[in-house]
């Protein structure tokens, strides 16, 4: 009976000491899985794009996408679509998807037939196309959908597309430069007088003070003539 007490309490004992060495080793295990993800830089999935492009009908125009993730691209796990939609509130149409075999592959051909190429690197996170001939009712919102496993998150970037029909008019700059030229007369011609004025009072003042000192001299020759004539 002594002999069983003995090994309970020892399996006890032994049960106790790992429990405390687990709990001891939490807080190491959460400091390590922070400095990795510290040192590592990797936070989580991040898609880049513009928000709103303007494009001129009738030219060509780049729509960038450009993704980070933690994970390196494994082509047979990857996925990426990109869709489009005349407002925020239609329905998405997917008009360009990633095959593991065939690689991107633009769909849609009623919409934008070959219009649509794939113009990015998939090895630099760069999923761009560009839309050639662009026409007014290509204007929309671009969905730019990326999934990158064992990534979790789903990536999307949005992009505005504007289609104008001509590019607004340079500014003209006659009218400031002429006007810059002006102001910058005008204040050229007032330093000027100012500084003439300033001379001119120097001058009349120089020569007040050589008159009063040319009075006091004959004043003291009068003086001194007239003390001589006393003697």
């Amino acid at each position: 009976m002594v002999g069983y007490c003995k090994v309970q309490a020892l399996q006890m004992k032994g049960s106790c000491t790992s429990r405390a060495h687990q709990i001891q080793s939490v807080p190491f295990v959460c400091c390590y899985v922070l400095i990795v993800i510290f040192f590592t830089g990797c936070s989580s999935m991040d898609v880049l794009v513009a928000s709103q492009i303007n494009a001129l009908n009738g030219t060509t125009v780049k729509i960038s996408c450009t993704f980070t993730s933690c994970y390196k691209i494994d082509a047979a796990k990857f996925a990426m679509n990109w869709t489009y939609q005349e407002t925020q509130n239609d329905t998405e149409e997917m008009f360009m998807t990633y095959y593991s075999k065939k690689g991107m592959v633009p769909l849609r051909p009623d919409r934008f037939g070959d219009r649509v190429v794939f113009a990015g690197t998939l090895d630099k996170n760069d999923l761009t196309i560009t839309l050639s001939d662009v026409k007014l009712e290509d204007e929309g919102v671009y969905n730019c959908y990326v999934r990158n496993p064992p990534d979790r998150i789903l990536g999307h970037g949005i992009i505005q597309l504007k289609v104008v029909t001509e590019l607004p008019p340079p500014r003209d700059s006659t009218i400031a430069v002429a006007i810059g030229a002006s102001v910058g007369g005008a204040l050229s011609l007032l330093i000027l007088s100012m500084v003439v004025v300033k001379c001119l009072r120097r001058h009349r003042k120089q020569e007040l003070m050589s008159e009063e000192k040319m009075e006091e001299e004959g004043k003291l020759e009068a003086e001194g003539v007239a003390e001589e004539g006393t003697k």
